[in-house]
Formats: structure tokens, sequence, C-alpha cells
């Protein structure tokens, strides 16, 4: 079975079970388990403290006489307000949550001004970080180092070492405006390794601050010397959709269109906000 969920990540400690606090995963299996269901579900990758994931997708496996269709519903009642289930599915042949994913899809909120109060803790609030002094954001230099880091390359001096070692292709950087001075930088590429989005976004705020040199973050994709710059806090964080080859999708075009269920407010802010 394909499940596709949705979560604030300020009320978790991530998605993986942990010997403290609440996490996704351990929510998820308590609301499987009053249903019946003693099973472990796989998520198409893990999330850290913090970040919010809009779709993020795991594999289980139930009994073949399970209703898959309302299990959602079902759900419902026993899992807590910040986590939902938008959609499950029985997925084609082949389907395996995090081995057939081909995309991911983050997006990372920020805001230089003054953070509106339905955004409070769910953005980087830039100019109540010390790490940057207070300097203006400059969105000419952010939009440019974030074109720098599409392509294919080793991203070792942007991402946590315990992450393999290899090429990623990072597709899209883009940087778009939402209501209320709020800034979304929307990064696509095949893999992601562990805080590589966070570190992505930081080391591009601290160029456009002037806080680390446009040649620094040149040259650390070059040698994988890790730039002295900033790790971007979790909180501003969305998994925001996860992609699969069309023969073994289990969600299809319309449905990831309506996204059924999901919440609009932020973090997952309706197109109707952005401008």
């Amino acid at each position: 079975m394909a499940l596709w969920l949705w979560y604030r990540g300020d009320a978790f400690r991530g998605f993986q079970v942990q010997t403290e606090g609440p996490t996704v995963q351990g929510a998820l299996e308590a609301g499987l388990a009053a249903l019946g269901h003693e099973v472990r579900p796989v998520p198409s990758g893990r999330t850290d403290r913090g970040v919010h994931a809009r779709m993020q997708v795991v594999s289980l496996r139930l009994p073949a006489h399970e209703e898959v269709e309302s299990l959602p519903g079902r759900l419902r009642p026993h899992l807590p307000a910040e986590l939902g289930v938008v959609s499950a599915h029985v997925p084609p042949r082949g389907f395996h949550a995090q081995w057939t994913a081909v995309e991911k899809e983050y997006r990372y909120r920020l805001c230089p001004g003054a953070v509106p109060e339905e955004w409070r803790g769910l953005c980087w609030a830039l100019r109540e970080d010390p790490g940057l002094g207070g300097s203006p954001l400059d969105l000419g230099r952010l939009e440019e180092t974030l074109a720098r880091f599409c392509g294919t390359h080793d991203f070792i001096a942007f991402h946590e070492k315990s992450s393999p070692r290899k090429p990623r292709t990072l597709r899209r950087a883009e940087l778009h405006r939402l209501a209320g001075g709020v800034l979304e930088v929307r990064l696509l590429g095949d893999a992601f390794a562990r805080y590589m989005a966070r570190y992505l976004v930081g080391c591009s705020v601290a160029v456009a601050t002037g806080a680390l040199g446009a040649a620094e973050v040149a040259e650390a994709l070059v040698t994988g010397v890790e730039p002295k710059g900033l790790r971007a806090p979790g909180h501003g964080l969305i998994l925001w959709e996860v992609r699969y080859p069309p023969a073994c999708d289990a969600f299809g075009a319309s449905e990831r269109a309506l996204a059924p269920g999901l919440p609009s407010t932020p973090p997952f802010c309706s197109p109707e906000a952005v401008r």
C-alpha cells in the first residue's frame, strides 16, 4: 500500500522513531495499531526535527482484505491534529516509496522583514538571526547563488557527511514571492542528502547578506571543502512533493493537483497566496 501523508514538523522530533519525543513514524504506527495493524511504514526519506511535509509517501504491507480507499478516514481519529493522510492506494507493481522515487521537490520559506503572524515559527526570520547580523538581503545575489547550484555536482561540501558521497542533480532552484513579504525557495532534484536543502539555502542567504563570498561557494562545489556558510533552520523547510515514474506512480496527476484534505494554511499555503 502507498500512503500520502502530510505533517507539521514543529509537532515532532523528526520522522524516524526515537527514544524520546513524538515522531511522525511513531504516531502513524500507533494509529495503524489502533486499527489492528502492527506494521512498520517505509518512507520516501526521513525528515529531520522541525521539517514539514506536504507530501511524504510511505510504503506498508497490510492484509489483502483491507479496505484501502477508506483507510485515511478510519485513521484520522487515531492521529494527532498535526498529521494527516491525503490518500491511500494499492500501487502499481514495482512501487517502493523510497527506491522508485525519481524526483523530490523541497520548498523553503524565509522572511527578510517583519514576519506575518500566520508565518511565525514557520519561516526563517532573517532579521532575527544573530548569525546574519541584521544585514539586508540582496535578492539578485540570492537568485544568482541558487542558480549556481543547478546541475550535477558532488555536493559533499553542502550536506551531512553521514550521507553517501555521490553525484546528485539539482534540476531547479528558484525564488518565488508569497503574500506578506515571505520568500520561497523551490528546489527540485533527483535526490537530496541529509541537510542538503538547508545548506544550499543557508549558504545562498549567507552570500546574499555578505556573510559569505560567492567565490567561496563556487570553490566548494569544485573542491568539496565545506565553506563557512550557514545551515538554514529546519522549521522553514517543507518536503513538497515526491515523484515517481508514470508506470509505478500510485498518485495520478489530478490527485496531486487537488490534494484532497490537505490544509491550505501555512506552511502549506494555497497557490492563490503566491505573487
